[in-house]
C-alpha cells in the first residue's frame, strides 16, 4: 500500500501545504485516494508537536493531481541542480482518543521540536518505507474513517524549523488497549507510582525448555519485601526522566557526590533494559512504552562524525532532555527536546552497536508482558526493525555470518581487545533476528526478503558459534594438537590457530566438566576470556545447545570464587595484567587489572544470569548470588562495579547510586518470584535441523569433482 502523501517540487521559497486530505479507503497494493485542496504559501517558522512523526526527505521531480485529486508520486530526478530536498512533516493532535494510545500528545502540555529529521528508507521503487502497510490482526484491509490532515512540504528547511500545530482528527486507527491495564495510566507524571503498583500476574509460556517453578506453598504465602528491595524501589523512581510531563527513561546514575556527572545523566538505551524489565514486571507499562517510540524516532536524525554520517538504523548509545528557549529567543517561553548521542560525543567515539538489538529485545518483551502486539505492528515500528536489520545484515568484506564491530561496541565501550567477533554481539545479534522474524509482518516484499535473509544467516550463524567458539576440556587438547599452514577446504585448524597462544591459566582452570563460548575468534586469533553476558544471553537466546547451556552453568558453579566470589559476577575472566594490559588497553587507568571492564564485577549482571538459570531450571544458582549481593549493595550505596579479583572492595571510579545496578537487583528478585516471565526474554532451540557446511555443499567443489579418470596437473 502506497500512502500517498507528496511533497511538491519547486525552486523556489515557497512552500506548498496540503491544507486537507479526505482519506476513502486504505488497500494494500493500492493507491490511497484523496482530496487536497494546495495552497502556495510563504514558509513560517512556529511551533511543531510531534510524538509518532513521519519524516520524509526527498528530491522530487514532479506531482501530478488527477481529475478526482488522486495525489500520486510520478518520478525522482536523480542529478538536478533544481529539485530541492523536501520535508513533509505530519502534524500531530490534541485529540484525547489518540493520546491515550501514545500515538500523539496533547499541545497544551507542550511544545517540542527534533533537531535533525532522517533521511528517508526507500523501497525498491524509490518509495518511504513509511508508506507500506502492516497487516492487522492477519486482515487484508483496513477502512480509515475521514480525517483531516493538515501537513506542510517545505523548501530548503533549517534543521531547527518548525511549523505550526493544526488539528488532526486521526491519524492511524488506534491500536487495540493492552490486555491488562496499568493500574496508574491516570497517574500523574510527577506521581508515577512504583511501590503501589501491582504485579503481574503471569501465566505459564508454551515453552519446551524447562523454567524453574515455585513450590505451591510458596506461591501461596505473601511476600514481604526486604528492606533493601524496599530501598531499591525508591531509588528507581526517583531515577525516572520525564519528557513532556511523562516517563521516558532512567538515568544512568545519580550520585549526589559527583560534581562531574559526563553522560551519566542521560538514559542510555543498554542501562535502561534492567529498569524496563522492572516495571514490566511490577505492571508499570506506560514508562516502556514511551521509552520505546522515543527512541524510534530518534533512529534516523542525521548524525555526523567528522562530516560523516553513520548508516541508517543505528540507534542512539543515550538521550537526554534538554529545556531550551523555543527559537532561541528568550522572549518565546521554553520547551523540551531530545538530544541524542550516537557516539560522535562518546569517549572514544564508539558506535553503540549493541542499542538497536538491545532495542528490539525489549519491543518483543513489551508484547509478550502486556498481550498488546499493535505497538510491533505499527508501521514507523515496523520500519525502524526493517532499518536496524538492514544495518545488521548489510553485505561487506567478511567471511564469517557473525557480525563484524569495532572495539568497544557494547556494555565493555572501552578499548578491551573485543574488535571483530566478540560473543556478546553474536549472542544478541541472534536473539535479535529471531524477535524480528516473529515480529516482521509478512505483506510487503521487503518483509518477505528480510525473513529469506534472517533464516539464512540464523543457520549459519548457529553453526558457526556451536562448532568454533565452543571450549571444553575435550575442546582444548584437540587445540593444543593443532597443526598449522593447512591450506585445504577440509583443514582441521580452519582458523590458524597457533597452540603457542593457548594461555597457561586455562590449562588449570578448565574444569573436567562443564565448558563455556571464548570471547572471540578470528583468523590466527582466539580470545580464551570468559564473557559473562555473552555467555549467558547464548542460553537465553539458544544459541547454545541444551547441552552447551548445561555445561556453563556447570562451569559457573564449579568456579564460583572466580565468577561471583564476594560480589556477583565478574564481567570477564581473567583480568589482563602488566604487558598484556598495556599493549591491549593502551594502558588505560580506568581498566587496570581486575577493575571496571578488565574483570571487574557488575551486580548488573545478575539478572541476565537469573534468567539463564530459570530457563535451565535452575534458580538455585541465581539465588545464591543475589543473597550475597543484597548483604552488600544497600551498604555499599548500589555501585557501579567492583574491584580486586574477589569483589571485596567497591570500584575506584564507580559511580554510586547506579541505577542498573539498582534495577537488576530488582529485576533477580522479581523473575525469582515470577520465574514464568522469564519467557519474555528467552527464545526455544530453533525446531529445524542446523544446516552445516559440509564439504558436498561448498561452491568449489560443487565447480569441480575429479573422477578417478582425471588427470590434476
Amino acid at each position: 500500500m502506497v500512502l500517498d502523501l507528496v511533497q511538491a517540487a519547486s525552486v523556489s521559497s515557497t512552500s506548498w501545504r496540503i491544507d486537507s486530505v479526505c482519506h476513502k479507503g486504505w488497500q494494500p497494493g493500492g493507491s490511497l485516494h484523496q482530496q487536497a485542496k494546495l495552497q502556495k504559501t510563504s514558509c513560517n517558522c512556529g511551533s511543531m508537536l510531534v510524538n509518532n512523526l513521519l519524516l520524509l526527505q526527498a528530491p522530487i521531480s514532479g506531482l501530478v493531481v488527477s481529475q478526482d485529486c488522486l495525489l500520486r508520486w510520478t518520478g525522482f530526478s536523480s542529478s538536478s541542480n533544481s529539485i530541492i530536498n523536501r520535508r513533509l512533516r505530519i502534524i500531530s493532535s490534541s485529540s484525547s482518543h489518540l493520546q491515550q494510545f501514545g500515538i500523539i500528545k496533547d499541545d497544551r502540555k507542550c511544545n517540542h521540536r527534533l533537531r535533525h529529521p532522517p533521511a528517508a528508507i526507500r523501497d525498491e521503487h524509490g518509495l518511504p518505507d513509511y508508506v507500506h502497510s502492516f497487516e492487522n490482526g492477519g486482515t487484508n484491509s483496513r477502512e480509515i474513517s475521514q480525517e483531516k490532515i493538515t501537513a506542510r512540504a517545505t523548501t530548503g528547511a533549517s534543521l531547527a524549523e518548525t511549523v505550526t500545530t493544526t488539528e488532526v482528527q486521526t491519524l492511524f486507527v488506534p491500536p487495540p488497549p493492552p490486555r491488562t491495564a496499568p493500574s496508574s495510566a491516570a497517574a500523574a507524571p510527577h506521581q508515577f507510582p512504583l511501590e503501589k503498583s501491582k504485579e503481574v500476574d503471569f501465566a505459564p509460556p508454551k515453552s519446551q525448555t524447562p523454567v524453574a517453578k515455585l513450590s505451591q506453598s510458596r506461591k501461596s504465602q505473601p511476600y514481604v519485601e526486604s528492606a533493601s528491595e524496599k530501598e531499591a524501589w525508591a531509588l528507581l523512581k526517583e531515577a525516572v526522566v520525564t519528557y513532556c510531563g511523562e516517563p521516558v527513561g532512567t538515568i544512568a546514575a545519580r550520585d549526589p557526590s559527583d560534581p562531574f556527572p559526563m553522560n551519566y545523566d542521560q538514559v542510555f538505551i543498554r542501562d535502561f533494559i534492567p529498569s524496563a524489565i522492572g516495571f514490566l514486571l511490577k505492571g508499570e507499562y506506560e514508562i516502556v512504552r514511551n521509552f520505546l517510540i522515543h527512541t524510534l524516532q530518534l533512529q534516523s536524525w542525521e548524525k555526523t562524525v567528522d562530516c560523516y554520517s553513520p548508516g541508517q538504523g543505528l540507534m542512539p548509545a543515550s538521550f537526554k532532555v534538554l529545556t531550551v528557549f523555543r527559537d532561541g529567543d528568550e522572549a518565546n517561553g521554553t520547551e523540551e527536546i531530545l538530544d541524542p548521542d550516537f557516539g560522535e560525543a562518546a569517549i572514544g567515539r564508539v558506535a553503540p552497536v549493541d542499542s538497536g538489538l538491545w532495542w528490539i529485545i525489549l519491543l518483543r518483551a513489551y508484547a509478550k508482558c502486556t498481550g498488546d502486539t499493535s505497538l510491533q505492528e505499527r508501521i514507523d515500528f515496523q520500519t525502524g526493525i526493517k532499518m536496524i536489520l538492514k544495518v545488521c545484515l548489510a553485505d561487506g568484506f567478511d567471511m564469517f555470518p557473525t557480525l563484524l564491530v569495532t572495539d568497544g561496541p557494547c556494555m565493555i565501550d572501552r578499548r578491551m581487545g573485543i574488535h571483530g567477533h566478540p560473543l556478546e554481539i553474536q549472542a544478541l545479534f541472534y536473539q535479535a533476528l529471531r524477535f524480528s522474524r516473529d515480529m516482521l509482518v509478512q505483506e510487503d516484499g521487503v518483509a518477505q526478503e528480510l525473513k529469506r535473509s534472517i533464516n539464512s544467516r540464523l543457520s549459519a550463524l548457529l553453526f558457526h558459534i556451536q562448532e568454533y567458539y565452543w571450549l571444553d576440556i575435550h575442546k582444548l587438547n584437540e587445540i593444543y594438537r593443532y597443526k598449522t599452514e593447512e591450506y585445504s577446504d577440509d583443514a582441521v585448524n580452519k582458523f590458524n590457530i597457533y597452540p603457542e597462544q593457548v594461555s597457561k591459566w586455562l590449562f588449570e582452570w578448565i574444569p573436567n566438566k562443564g565448558g563455556y563460548f571464548i570471547g572471540n575468534l578470528q583468523p590466527a586469533q582466539m580470545d580464551f576470556r570468559f564473557f559473562s553476558l555473552g555467555n549467558f544471553w547464548s542460553i537465553c537466546s539458544s544459541l547454545a545447545t541444551k547441552s552447551q547451556a548445561e555445561d556453563i552453568l556447570d562451569l559457573v558453579e564449579s568456579k564460583w570464587d572466580d565468577l561471583i566470589g564476594t560480589m556477583p559476577l565478574k564481567i570477564c575472566f581473567p583480568a589482563f595484567a602488566e604487558d598484556e594490559w598495556r599493549i591491549i588497553t593502551g594502558s588505560d587507568p580506568k581498566n587496570t587489572a581486575w577493575s571496571y571492564h578488565n574483570g571487574g564485577s557488575w551486580p548488573t549482571l545478575m539478572w541476565q544470569f537469573t534468567v539463564a538459570c530459570l530457563k535451565m531450571g535452575r534458580p538455585d544458582l541465581a539465588q545464591r548470588a543475589v543473597e550475597i549481593a543484597e548483604k552488600r549493595l544497600s551498604r555499599d550505596r548500589w555501585p557501579e562495579y567492583y574491584d580486586t579479583p574477589s569483589g571485596r572492595f567497591v570500584g575506584k571510579q564507580a559511580r554510586l547510586f547506579q541505577t542498573w545496578t539498582i534495577a537488576g537487583f530488582l529485576v533477580t528478585k522479581l523473575l525469582l518470584r515470577n520465574p514464568e516471565a522469564a519467557s519474555w526474554l528467552t527464545c526455544d532451540e530453533e525446531e529445524a535441523p542446523v544446516v552445516s557446511c559440509h564439504l558436498d555443499m561448498h561452491p568449489r567443489r560443487k565447480k569441480f569433482s575429479p573422477s578417478s579418470n582425471s588427470n590434476i596437473v
